[in-house]
């Protein structure tokens, strides 16, 4: 086989590819004829180009001699040509011959006499193939080809008794221009016209309407390109764009939104653009992917919404942290996996990130059962209920009984393989089977409902709201009739007492709302508000900073604000405000005297802390959120003496005394943010360098000086990122019994990170931030700075809160108890714990202080809580109850509530469908209240007792028993009231047909009845069937159906929320009106019942008393606790009625006690 390599030297060096090695191999070639042609090449007779074509004719595969030809050119252009490979495409196919008589020949010239519009003069390739798609390099047919002359095979030089095959064509032809230009001329491109006469000169101003200097502006066509950039003024000029009314331009600023504008159609010889940017808005998280389960073999999908300006232009997706391959995958903002297996378990979250940054989305779980495993263990957990003080157990020496419980995780239920963000039936565990016990008490029998078997269902609907109220930080005054805002949008506002509720819009992430105060009192304060996703109602108090007075300036001079408001110290730093600084919203100079107000929020002041806005935390480059450590917000508002017209001010400086910064490294990675409003993240205005200044003779003092510009009448903050972090673990019950079934959710806890202490020269009252979590079924795990160096540098404060009941905490004097507090030793005296009022007994016992050690790896009893690493958060979160952690308790009230249907009313996804459920609907919630007086000189008990009254399926059957005791009048001591809440009648679960349901009040010890409210007699009566009423010690009714109000001493709310009705209902009750509230029992306002009890003592303990003796009686249990967010609904309607309807003496099982 001879081969010929061509070197370049053999070519005339100005006609060659430079390096050019050409190695051609070809098995019938005679080597005269290639040297022939190599000499007419080196005589310069035959050019390079023909050589080569030449050359590669008479080889088998000149196609792919072609196609390697233009990889190589696209690797090392020919220096005379400034085409790339985009400026080219290929022709359709060409056959205008067929092989008869000599062969077949597709010449460039004939074809381009028939198709003259689709073919170019001089291509610069081609490409051949047969008739039957048979690439002609496959042939093994002797072919030629020049893309100057076109393709042909001879019929001779074909093997004896075979013809050449028929043979298509096409070219490689320069890109046609197709573009008309109305006005001027196509340009060079043939992406756009040209007029040559006409100027576009233009100003472009920043967010704030300052001139932005340095903003590019672009030609937005297939490829932009850059025309210009604006000057100092941000002024700018462009020759030869064309006013045809067709032409975008493009301006990108650096943090902002670029901005697309049109050049008007004009016949003037100049276009005037004036354009203001917006501010870009960085990326944000607005749906996570969601947790789901799935089989073995099963598809499923996740998916993240980002929004931002621009837009992310990438998304990755990552598996238990690391990145997933794109190409195996073919993922965006949605990543689907198929046929999954049991390795693909775990948590998937994704990253979206465009020219400004990125951010991260919070992780989803990925649970894959095996095909023959259930989707729920069907053992259901342990969960211990108390019982009726007059049902003590014999047996167990309690008066709790194990009722059971199912986790509340997610399942696989009936899914398909469909491919979808958001799966259209959720399904949870949940109850799958419930059985009727009875327990005895004493004189009676008590029905109970236990759970034997979990599976499978479809989760309950719950609806999140968020209540509570806006008030002045420093004295309590409401804000009265105040905006609330939600994205820029006003979605309610506060009324009288400053009070509000809002539903959170189904998918909200995070919680971000902005109070405006209408009567300019305070400042627009922004919070990051938790809320509940497994549903209900969780109650904040938002503090609010009144702002300060403004003092007169004048624009045309240096004016220095100071910032700082604690008393007897320097302030922390000053706005220092140059001559002229001022401008308009349109961005004209304002000459005038201006009315300043600088609201500063000083972190030495620990009372501010509750006033302090969002939530601490801004976007890393890498997505990440993360914590900052402030050092001061100030809130500033600028106004036009005369007009008020609002103000703001470029190029101010801000300087900062560093003697107030205690901890050194803070001093080089402080910076200046401003607070964005829609997504309550903080976002980076500028650095800080540093200066000394001399202040007097002797004393030099070093300053952080850092530039900023105020506008959009933002929040700003002198903060420091802050590494050093870890989670505090809390949990909330609701007695001091601190059993693990009567943990508490909802309940919002917050911590107040302290200045670091020991250690640093610092003021120990400063604090640096603030975090707030809701606990869940297995407590809460509190972001908090931690150190490992040093045990006690950091310290922290924690206080809990339920709607707007302040938990107490447990104490730490006269000495510590471990076994009550949650924490062994020696963890606990390494932390430092002390309750409020530790050494002050007149302190409230709301709150607790720790030092926030980091767990030392090396110490094994360390890692089980109640501190943990910041990178250990599923661990806090899973953690057992076992293991160490912080409590609160509820003050026990003198209440106690009994429900045939065992329901969490902290956890509306705990309700199930039964007919003899207390709430027979969820998130539609009905609280009812009876008011009772009692004429005796002792507080006593008053029972309701709530049976099914009226409807077939619960006549006689008990739905539940309240017990309250009353409560003294404070100038009649012989008089007391109770508000005692009842089942309210209405529809069951079923929604078929209602029930009166039949309620007993029952007074404790020797009472007769004296009097019943003449109104509630009289409706009654009206509203037949009556109950029979001979028992004078009692009163029963059939519960009316109508909300009656205080004129009959019935007390009727309706919520989404069950706490939020009850608390309502029973505020009215105690006031005894029909719309207003009270926490102080008016005993002769609004009263159904009057009862008279009789002097003597009543031998029978009652259920509090018995309550604080049975405390220690208590048998343990153990929950092992889900992670799903919503509850089972229940069996279906059908076998549900079918169970029922056989509940009778006959079928149930053995009376236990």
């Amino acid at each position: 086989m001879p081969i010929l390599a061509l070197s370049p030297h053999l070519l005339p060096r100005n006609r060659i590819y430079a390096g050019l090695f050409l190695v051609w191999s070809c098995v019938r070639a005679p080597l005269p004829e290639v040297r022939s042609l190599l000499q007419r090449a080196r005589m310069g007779s035959l050019s390079i180009r023909t050589f080569l074509l030449f050359l590669l004719g008479i080889t088998c595969t000149f196609t792919q001699w072609t196609q390697r030809g233009i990889s190589k050119r696209s690797e090392r252009p020919n220096p005379a040509v400034n085409h790339n490979e985009d400026d080219y495409e290929w022709t359709t196919w060409f056959n205008v011959d067929h092989p008869g008589g000599k062969g077949d020949y597709e010449k460039l010239n004939v074809i381009g006499f028939y198709y003259r519009t689709r073919v170019c003069e001089v291509p610069r390739a081609l490409e051949a193939r047969t008739t039957e798609w048979i690439p002609a390099r496959s042939t093994g047919e002797r072919v030629h080809a020049d893309p100057a002359v076109g393709f042909w095979c001879v019929n001779a030089e074909q093997p004896v008794g075979r013809n050449c095959s028929n043979y298509a064509v096409r070219f490689l032809c320069p890109k046609r221009c197709d573009l008309h230009c109305v006005m001027g001329s196509v340009n060079a491109e043939c992406d756009g016209c040209t007029c040559k006469d006409h100027t576009v000169l233009g100003s472009v101003r920043s967010a704030g309407g300052l001139p932005a200097p340095g903003a590019a502006i672009l030609r937005t066509d297939s490829s932009p390109r850059l025309l210009t950039v604006t000057d100092h003024n941000g002024h700018f000029h462009i020759l030869g764009i064309c006013p045809d009314g067709n032409t975008t331009l493009m301006v990108k600023l650096q943090n902002h939104t670029p901005r697309k504008v049109i050049v008007p159609h004009s016949t003037e010889p100049t276009s005037v653009l004036h354009l203001k940017l917006e501010r870009a808005k960085k990326l944000y998280v607005v749906k996570n992917p969601e947790n789901k389960a799935r089989k073995e073999g099963q598809t499923v999908a996740f998916c993240c919404k980002v929004d931002g300006s621009p837009e992310p232009d990438i998304y990755e997706w990552f598996h238990n942290g690391a990145l997933l391959d794109r190409d195996q995958y073919q993922y965006d903002k949605t990543l689907i996996l198929r046929n999954l297996s049991l390795d693909q378990m775990g948590d998937y979250y994704c990253r979206a990130s465009n020219e400004n940054g990125a951010i991260k989305s919070k992780p989803a779980t990925l649970t894959v059962i095996g095909q023959n495993e259930p989707s729920c263990d069907p053992t259901p957990d342990s969960h211990l209920i108390r019982l009726p003080h007059d049902c003590f157990q014999n047996d167990t020496n309690s008066l709790y009984y194990d009722v059971g419980r199912c986790p509340t995780s997610t399942c696989t239920g009936k899914l398909n393989n469909g491919i979808r963000c958001e799966d259209s039936v959720s399904y949870c565990c949940g109850i799958s089977n419930m059985e009727e016990k009875e327990i005895k008490c004493q004189g009676y029998q008590l029905p109970i409902m236990v759970v034997t078997q979990c599976g499978c269902k479809t989760c309950v609907d719950t609806k999140s709201i968020v209540r509570g109220r806006a008030i002045a930080a420093d004295n309590g005054e409401p804000m009265r009739f105040g905006h609330i805002y939600m994205d820029g949008v006003r979605i309610s506002r506060t009324g009288y007492k400053g009070t509000f509720s809002i539903q959170v819009p189904k998918d909200t992430e995070r919680l971000v709302l902005t109070f405006v105060d209408n009567l300019q009192k305070f400042v627009n304060t922004t919070k990051v508000l938790p809320f509940n996703t497994k549903g209900g109602a969780v109650f904040h108090e938002i503090k609010l900073l009144r702002k300060k007075p403004a003092v007169i300036i004048s624009s045309r001079e240096t004016n220095k604000l100071e910032l700082g408001e604690a008393e007897g110290q320097d302030p922390i730093a000053e706005i220092e405000i140059p001559p002229n600084t001022f401008y308009k919203e349109n961005g004209e100079v304002f000459m005038g005297n201006v009315k300043a107000s600088v609201t500063f929020l000083d972190p030495r002041d620990t009372s501010t802390a509750a006033a302090a806005q969002s939530d601490l935390n801004f976007i890393s480059d890498e997505g990440d959120t993360l914590p900052l450590r402030t050092y001061g917000m100030f809130s500033v508002d600028f106004r036009d003496e005369e007009g008020g017209e609002s103000l703001n001010a470029g190029e101010v400086k801000v300087r900062l005394d560093a003697a107030q910064v205690k901890v050194p490294e803070h001093l080089k990675t402080m910076m200046l943010w401003s607070l964005n409003p829609d997504t309550g993240l903080w976002e980076e205005e500028g650095q800080f360098r540093a200066e000394k200044k001399q202040r007097g003779k002797r004393e030099e003092r070093t300053f952080l000086i850092g530039n900023m510009e105020i506008r959009e009448r933002r929040l700003f903050n002198l903060d420091v990122p802050e590494n050093r972090r870890c989670y505090v673990k809390v949990r909330a019950f609701r007695s001091e019994r601190f059993m693990p079934s009567e943990q508490v959710e909802g309940v919002v806890m917050t911590l107040i990170n302290m200045e670091p202490t020991p250690g640093f020269s610092t003021n120990p009252r400063a604090w640096g931030r603030f975090d707030s979590v809701i606990t869940g079924t297995n407590g809460a795990c509190l972001p908090a700075f931690c150190d490992e160096q040093k045990t006690d540098a950091y310290s922290a404060y924690v206080m809990a809160n339920l709607g707007g009941e302040e938990l107490e905490a447990v104490a730490s004097s006269p000495k510590l108890n471990p076994n009550i507090i949650g924490v062994p030793q020696p963890s606990l005296n390494k932390l430092n714990y002390r309750r409020t009022d530790h050494d002050d007994p007149r302190i409230k016992k709301t709150a607790f202080s720790i030092n926030v050690a980091k767990p030392n790896s090396n110490i094994a009893e360390e890692a089980n809580g109640p501190i943990y690493p910041y990178e250990k958060l599923k661990e806090c979160e899973e953690a057992p109850f076992s293991a160490a952690h912080f409590r609160f308790s509820r003050v026990e009230g003198d209440r106690y509530d009994y429900n045939t249907v065992p329901f969490n009313e902290d956890d509306p996804m705990s309700w199930t469908e039964d007919y003899l459920s207390w709430w027979p609907k969820p998130m539609e919630y009905r609280a009812c209240y009876i008011k009772v007086k009692l004429n005796s000189p002792h507080e006593l008990n008053v029972r309701s007792r709530n049976m099914g009254g009226t409807h077939p399926k619960t006549v006689g059957q008990l739905y539940g028993i309240r017990d309250t005791r009353s409560i003294r009048d404070m100038d009649q001591a012989t008089v007391s009231a109770v508000c005692v809440e009842f089942k309210c009648s209405g529809m069951l679960y079923d929604q078929d047909r209602v029930d009166r349901t039949l309620v007993k009040v029952i007074p404790q010890g020797s009472c007769k009845r004296d009097s019943v409210n003449s109104m509630l007699q009289e409706y009654l009566v009206n509203h037949l069937p009556l109950a029979v009423n001979n028992d004078t010690n009692e009163f029963t009714m059939l519960a009316p159906l109508d909300p009656l109000g205080h004129n009959y001493g019935i007390y009727t709310v309706t919520d989404q929320d069950p706490r939020t009705a009850k608390e309502i209902a029973l505020g009215r009750c105690f006031d005894g009106t029909s719309d207003g509230s009270s926490r102080v029992m008016k005993n002769n306002e609004g009263v159904a019942l009057t009862f008279t009890c009789g002097d003597k003592e009543v031998t029978r303990q009652s259920v509090f008393q018995q309550m604080q003796t049975s405390v220690g009686q208590a048998t343990a249990g153990s929950t092992r606790q889900g992670r799903g967010d919503r509850r089972q609904r229940g069996s279906s309607s059908g076998s549900r009625n079918n169970r029922r309807s056989t509940r009778n003496p006959n079928t149930r099982t053995k009376t236990v006690g």
